[in-house]
């Protein structure tokens, strides 16, 4: 196999970002949500439910730019193909949250490809500061993630079992990508660093709940 170019990688990551803005990812593994009877929810419960689902949409999108902008600039080999294998992983959730919104009669937020080019250069930047840097901000911001997945498992209407199952298996999934980017070797993050990122994300998701 051939050594990328830079032409090659730069096509890559235009793909990637065509395919995480347009619609068509595709999962490897079979949501959680599908055996699960959909229940009836009044419009109220519908809407409130869709909300939460966008803000988890545009969190898996703003993942996919996070980590193609690490593996861009990541320096270690074996860092790359840790921020790629996470990235694919992720695409299983961006699907499964895709694929929830259509069931809800709704969309994706408007201003994602927005969130994807701040993500990616948020990325790109922590991966040319360094791998063990890189490798913390994923876990700092894993956990910021399952903070909010645990505060959407509280808001999410009783009826709707399939969205609560979407983000359950999401939280698992949050989490343990956490564990390991410490594990790693990344650079466990200040508390007043994480509070900085918790007030970018909560505006994030505050205008992605609506817009």
């Amino acid at each position: 196999m051939r050594n990328m170019t830079l032409a090659d990688s730069i096509v890559r990551q235009f793909d990637c970002a065509l395919r995480t803005l347009g619609g068509g990812s595709q999962a490897a593994r079979r949501s959680p949500a599908e055996p699960v009877l959909e229940a009836e929810q009044s419009a109220a419960d519908k809407g409130h439910a869709a909300g939460l689902m966008r803000v988890n949409h545009t969190g898996e999108v703003c993942a996919q730019a996070l980590y193609q902008g690490q593996a861009v600039t990541a320096r270690l080999a074996h860092t790359r193909t840790a921020m790629e294998q996470a990235a694919a992983e992720e695409i299983d959730h961006l699907a499964w949250c895709e694929a929830r919104l259509q069931e809800l009669h709704s969309r994706p937020s408007l201003l994602n490809p927005i969130w994807y080019g701040l993500s990616f250069g948020i990325g790109a930047a922590a991966g040319w500061v360094g791998d063990k840097v890189s490798l913390g901000f994923v876990a700092a911001t894993e956990e910021k993630v399952c903070e909010h997945l645990q505060s959407h498992l509280q808001q999410l209407p009783a009826a709707d079992a399939k969205s609560r199952v979407i983000v359950e298996t999401m939280l698992l999934d949050e989490a343990r990508h956490a564990h390991q980017a410490l594990a790693a070797g990344g650079y466990a993050f200040p508390a007043p660093v994480k509070f900085a990122m918790g007030l970018v994300a909560r505006v994030m998701t505050g205008v992605s709940y609506r817009i």
